[in-house]
């Protein structure tokens, strides 16, 4: 076919209309202006957050230092406390033999007393009052029974008041001395002091967290995540309430006139719990051994331990404390006198009226 050229056929041609309205890119700008700073607020709360929980980690892994480190320390205590133990146990029992031995003479020289026809109602006084001055000295030597050798003592003295014998003038006399001498001594009530700490150590797991220091450390508050605002505000101030929560915990103005105290975790009150109470497990020991040095440390550092962890406005604290400031004061080892010279005394005037019994029944 022929081709004509001819242009009647074809589309006509379009000519760009120069008025048409660009797209506007503002908005695309202004979305990702606030992807980015919400980006940028995350990332600092994460680093805040990270910061947080190696501080904690780092704390935490302390206190288990030094609870290893305790734990060594009264492991080492514990085997010399049992070698010490296991050698009061040895003196004991040799007490038990040398008081067993003294009852044995006791007993023979009663039944001399019996068979001898000549022996009068002071020699029987005297022997009581022998027996009673051994009781005494007993109960201060070994049980550390102030109360029960100064009772002895008072009853020997009554005894030896109603012999007729002239020569226990000297025993008399020393004896005044011996009972004043104890009547000057604070007796120590083991049982009571041990009784309490116990009930200090019993409290101890009645605290709970809001005895705990870090709920008024300054700085800290303890907001409800389900608490709503009272004055109804919608999802995005709540939002809002929670960041600002959020950038009060990073960035926080502290007082530098009042002393900081360490904030707490549930986990290190635990440890702290653990320290006290094995501070205060070893001054129940030491009421029962009778060492002082080491009943006032270990009070001493559990009272300093009660006012640098936990919160001195609570009662529980309060009471914890003032109790143990109280137990602190007390002495669990006075110092006892000798009792034994007026019992020296009786035995050489018992000695000198046997010889110079023996001496008139040679002579007759």
């Amino acid at each position: 076919m022929p081709v004509t050229e001819t242009t009647e056929q074809l589309p006509a041609t379009i000519e760009p209309d120069n008025n048409a309205e660009k797209p506007r890119l503002w908005p695309i700008w202004v979305v990702a202006g606030i992807a980015l700073l919400i980006t940028l607020i995350l990332a600092l709360w994460s680093w805040q957050q990270w910061n947080n929980h190696q501080a904690t980690l780092q704390v935490i892994t302390d206190l288990r230092q030094d609870t290893a480190q305790l734990e060594d320390l009264y492991g080492s205590r514990g085997s010399e406390q049992s070698q010490r133990m296991q050698t009061m146990e040895q003196k004991l029992a040799e007490q038990r033999e040398l008081i067993a031995t003294q009852q044995r003479q006791i007993d023979h020289n009663a039944r001399e007393l019996l068979e001898a026809g000549n022996r009068t109602r002071t020699d029987w006084l005297l022997a009581e009052a022998e027996y009673l001055l051994r009781i005494a000295n007993q109960r201060l030597l070994i049980e550390k029974d102030i109360k029960g050798a100064l009772s002895a003592l008072e009853s020997a003295d009554e005894v030896l008041a109603e012999s007729d014998d002239i020569g226990v003038f000297p025993v008399r006399q020393q004896l005044a001395k011996e009972v004043l001498s104890l009547k000057g001594i604070e007796g120590v009530d083991r049982t009571g002091l041990y009784l309490k700490l116990e009930a200090a150590i019993a409290s101890l797991h009645d605290l709970t967290d809001q005895a705990l220091i870090h709920d008024r450390a300054p700085g800290f508050s303890m907001v409800g995540d389900d608490q709503a605002p009272e004055d109804g505000s919608n999802m995005l101030t709540r939002g809002w309430n929670r960041f600002a929560d959020t950038m009060k915990q990073v960035v926080v103005v502290r007082r530098l006139d009042e002393p900081v105290k360490p904030l707490l975790s549930p986990d290190q009150s635990a440890w702290a719990r653990l320290n006290l109470q094995l501070m205060l497990e070893e001054a129940e020991m030491a009421v029962l051994r009778g060492n002082q040095p080491l009943y006032e440390r270990a009070l001493n550092k559990a009272i300093s331990t009660v006012k640098d962890w936990y919160d001195n406005t609570n009662p529980a604290i309060q009471g914890i404390s003032g109790t143990l400031t109280e137990l602190a004061d007390r002495n669990v080892d006075p110092r006892l006198p000798d009792i034994s010279k007026s019992l020296d005394l009786l035995k050489e005037r018992l000695a000198g009226r046997t010889a110079a019994g023996s001496n008139g029944g040679d002579e007759s």
